[in-house]
């Protein structure tokens, strides 16, 4: 009695440890979860993760004191072309640091003086392993193949493979859902499994001191068996067939069917269970201290399984169910060893509960036990590194058939009892912080990686900023700079040319106005003159002959305006190669001088260049380009033979002409004749002498004398005028066509307004108005390049700013990422369990 109750104070203080350690795990899968889903948000919403990998150097690495941890090549599934060196640590913690060369370089120099011994503390590179929940099957393909991992995951975009990623968060928050319910369970399942015929209904009869499970040649155990103390069944022993599509519940009889223990065998035979479950209630009529299923501090459930290579459908069953299970006691043949689905279910257990029982049944058959035994372990060794540490308490060779006669069977017994009682910490909570543990080394790992990633793009974002700031702030600087020369520019080339239009075509009028070609050394030639008789058509010629000369210098007045707008374009383009920052396309607009002053018409289909022959000048005179074209112009008139009103002027006006006249006509002279005969005083002639003088002629002439000799006088001097009119012709009409000619162009004509632009300002104007528009064109080309440079290197900026800010935002959050998973290792206990 005393040593019962010894016993029981034991289980009790170990299950006092066992509540303290599991609220702590608890409260570290709940932080976890929260973890998770955090991540998962930052995944979506900041910053897409990137899935690292990790290779071995191919190249050897000389080892560096400095260097704790391991060196490795960190690449990205997304980008494997991308490699860059980090060095990886993981302490007896099993809590990972990743960092570049050079973060761990500083690092270690700020550690090296006050931790001597980190080195020491760190798990052996043999034991540094890739991500253990997060690990994504990117291999698809054939090695080698065009299907291969490395050309297909390349094609993956980044957002894909972040996709998976979260999927896997989604199942870890999923997993550690089960987790907690299984943690916070306070009973203890314990599966046993193995190969067809090992042993498993055999041992569990064993275990049970009953011949409970069917036991044959055969397979016996079709279905999953789960034996419960009855207790738990108000005291009584029965079977209860789980239902199909129904979640058993005890105090639900619609959820089960009622069977009596003797019907096992029938039931094992015979019946289809429907969801391959059975309840077995049982009592355990053994002391609380033998009992393996009435412990008094603990409820546990044996269930026996299916063999593993039963059928298909029966192992992934079993797979599945393993994760509900506290404990797995696996069963082997002595005389097979593992089978390769026992080496797959092994290995299976062993990454997600670290620790399993093993039971080698069947030894005592065996003639070479130590060959037998050293082989099963090594082959435990590679599939469950963990339960090799402690075989001498998890790794059995026994002989189910004799029970409890054999001392290494109640050796195993109480092996297990303390494994699933006392040491409840490492067979019931072990699996969920061994989950925990690599699911919070996995979330280093990854971001590790990130904020390697991270610094990388601030590292680029900065260098992007270093370049295009300045660039933006000249830009900037030099922006009004360029529109206001651009300006000066445009009104210098149009102010230039219109100057230059005007005293051209000034020169001309005047050399026109003295009977002379408009262009000094123009092709145009004067007509000679014909003769007193053809003196109409030598009046016309004369007109034809300067008018064309006028429409030369007309052109070469244009042609002076293209060499100033050519100059122009080109200190347009030699501003912009002063403005435009580098890797900035120049204008490839080629400036064709030739095409200025002209207008392009379509006419039948065709494209044709018609130089334009409109100009209005001088209102309705419509003076223009072509003037020696126009029948109007050319049409001689009575005053280009003989100008009268100008002579008149010219001895009456002091030799002024009245300004704003172009010509007199008849009524005008008459009256100018009759204003003049009648002004008295001064300098005018007056009417009493003009009548004297006419009386002395009259007298003179009535004298007979007189008028003998006055008719030869009188005939030669009409004779001589006669001869010099007719000589000084060919001279006097060029003059008097070019005065009158210039005489048109340079005054408005009667009862016309002010407005009307005279022929020398409407030239200037057409010649500036093309030269600027030519200019604003070249201007405008520059402005809009400049512009959208300037838009571009703005854009540049606050990308790089954006990703500068995203990239310290996220290193910032990653490295708060590993805090917390330090903290939660730290709440959950997990380095007191390692």
């Amino acid at each position: 009695m005393v040593a019962t109750e010894e016993v029981t104070g034991s289980l009790r203080g170990a299950q006092e440890a066992y509540v303290e350690q599991k609220d702590r795990l608890v409260s570290g899968l709940s932080a976890t979860k929260s973890l998770l889903s955090d991540i998962r948000i930052f995944n979506k919403d900041s910053w897409t993760i990137r899935y690292p990998k990790l290779r071995t150097k191919s190249e050897a690495v000389e080892p560096t004191p400095k260097h704790r941890g391991v060196r490795r090549s960190l690449s990205f599934a997304d980008d494997p072309s991308s490699e860059t060196d980090v060095i990886l640590e993981r302490s007896l913690t099993h809590s990972i640091t990743l960092a570049s060369i050079a973060d761990a370089q500083e690092n270690d120099a700020d550690e090296s003086s006050s931790d001597p011994d980190a080195c020491e503390r760190l798990i052996p590179e043999s034991e540094v392993s890739d991500f253990q929940v997060f690990r994504l099957d990117l291999n698809l393909g054939t090695p080698g193949s065009s299907a291969a991992a490395g050309a297909l995951v390349s094609q993956l975009e980044k957002v894909s493979i972040a996709n998976l990623v979260d999927e896997r968060m989604v199942a870890s928050s999923q997993h550690i859902d089960k987790l907690r319910i299984r943690v916070e369970d306070t009973s203890s399942k314990v599966l046993v499994t193995g190969d067809l015929n090992a042993g498993k209904s055999t041992f569990v009869n064993a275990l049970l001191r009953r011949a409970v499970m069917p036991v044959d040649q055969q397979p016996c155990t079709t279905a999953f068996c789960e034996v419960h103390d009855f207790a738990e069944n108000n005291n009584v022993e029965e079977v209860h067939i789980v239902k199909d599509a129904v979640t058993y519940r005890i105090d639900d009889e619609s959820t089960y069917k009622r069977a009596s223990l003797s019907d096992l065998d029938t039931i094992m035979d015979g019946e289809e269970i429907p969801r391959g479950i059975l309840k077995l209630y049982l009592n355990d009529t053994r002391p609380l201290n033998q009992s393996l299923l009435n412990s008094g501090v603990v409820d546990i459930s044996l269930i026996d399984a299916p063999g593993l290579n039963r059928d298909s459908i029966k192992t992934t069953a079993l797979f599945a169910r393993q994760q509900e299970i506290d404990v797995v006691v696996f069963v082997v043949s002595a005389e097979n060893h593992l089978t390769e689905s026992a080496r797959n279910f092994l290995k299976n257990a062993s990454n997600e509960k670290a620790y399993v029982f093993v039971v080698v049944n069947k030894f005592d058959q065996i003639k070479n036990k130590e060959k037998c035994r050293r082989m099963v372990l090594e082959q435990i060794k590679e599939l469950s590194p963990r339960t090799y540490e402690d075989a001498n308490d998890l790794v059995h060779f026994v002989d189910s058939l004799a029970g409890k006669d054999d001392p290494s069977f109640e050796d195993l017994e109480d092996s297990l009892r303390s494994f699933v009682l006392v040491k409840r910490s490492k067979s019931k909570l072990n699996p969920a912080s061994t989950y925990l543990s690599n699911l919070l080394s996995d979330i280093e790992l990854l971001v590790g990686a990130n904020a390697i990633v991270a610094q990388a793009e601030i590292v680029r974002a900065k260098g992007d900023l270093d370049a295009a700031r300045p660039v933006l702030e000249r830009m900037k600087t030099s922006r009004e700079v360029l529109e206001e020369a651009l300006e000066a520019m445009e009104e210098h080339g149009a102010h230039s040319a219109s100057s230059k239009t005007q005293r051209m075509l000034t020169d001309a009028l005047d050399r026109i106005g003295e009977g002379l070609p408009g262009v000094e050394l123009s092709s145009v030639q004067m007509p000679s003159y014909p003769g007193l008789l053809n003196l109409w058509d030598y009046a016309r010629d004369v007109r034809k002959a300067l008018l064309t000369s006028i429409d030369v210098a007309v052109k070469l007045a244009e042609d002076e305006a293209r060499i100033i707008t050519t100059a122009g374009v080109q200190q347009v383009l030699a501003l912009g190669e002063e403005h435009l920052p580098p890797g900035v396309e120049r204008s490839r607009r080629v400036f064709m001088p030739e095409a200025m002053f002209s207008t392009r018409r379509a006419r039948d289909g065709k494209r044709k260049i018609r130089r334009n022959s409109t100009v209005v000048a001088g209102g309705t005179l419509g003076l223009g380009i072509g003037l020696a074209t126009r029948p109007e112009m050319i049409q001689p008139a009575f005053f280009d033979l003989l100008d009268a009103p100008h002579h008149f002027w010219v001895y009456f006006g002091d030799g002024k002409e009245e300004k704003g006249e172009s010509a007199l006509s008849a009524l005008g002279i008459v009256s100018v004749g009759i204003g003049a005969i009648t002004m008295v005083g001064g300098q005018a002639v007056g009417a009493r002498a003009f009548i004297e003088g006419a009386v002395r002629i009259v007298d003179v002439f009535s004298n007979e004398n007189t008028r003998v000799w006055a008719a030869p006088v009188l005939g030669a001097v009409v004779i001589g005028a006669a001869t010099y009119f007719v000589l000084e012709l060919p001279n006097s009409i060029p003059r008097t066509v070019g005065r009158r000619i210039r005489q048109s162009l340079t005054k408005s004509p009667a009862g016309q307004g002010p407005r009307d632009e005279l022929f020398i300002d409407a030239h200037a104007s057409r010649v500036a108005r093309e030269t600027r528009k030519v200019l604003r064109l070249a201007s405008w080309d520059l402005k809009e390049r400049f512009r959208v440079a300037m838009d571009e290197r703005s854009r540049e900026v606050r990308g790089s700013e954006d990703m500068e800010r995203r990239a310290i935002r996220a290193k910032e959050w990653f490295t708060e990422v590993g805090q917390r998973t330090a903290e939660i290792r730290e709440e959950a206990g997990l380095a007191s369990m390692s």
